[in-house]
């Protein structure tokens, strides 16, 4: 028989192993920031929107919608937050976020 040089079954099961327990620890830590991950997002969204919104006030003297927002040029998309919640602008021009009425 040659010198046959490769990793044994039980060497590739092994790293298998440490593989599969890395991973059980890793995905539910990363799971669990992904609700934190998503509010953050939507206050940086809020963020942004608000700024806008100002923009507009500033050159057109009037509160927008973001309608006109969109239309104007100000926003691309009006898609809402990443955690689900809707953008509402209110009579003096305050941009907040608001669950979706389902």
């Amino acid at each position: 028989m040659k010198n046959e040089k490769g990793f044994t079954l039980i060497e590739m099961m092994i790293v298998m192993l440490i593989i599969s327990v890395l991973l059980m620890i890793t995905i539910p830590n990363v799971a669990k920031h992904n609700s934190n991950i998503n509010s953050k997002g939507c206050e940086a969204y809020v963020k942004m929107v608000q700024a806008q919104v100002q923009s507009y006030q500033m050159e057109k003297n009037k509160i927008p919608t973001l309608a006109e927002l969109k239309s104007e040029g100000y926003l691309k998309d009006i898609k809402g937050c990443p955690n689900g919640q809707e953008i509402e602008i209110d009579s003096v021009g305050t941009v907040t976020a608001i669950a979706k009425a389902e």
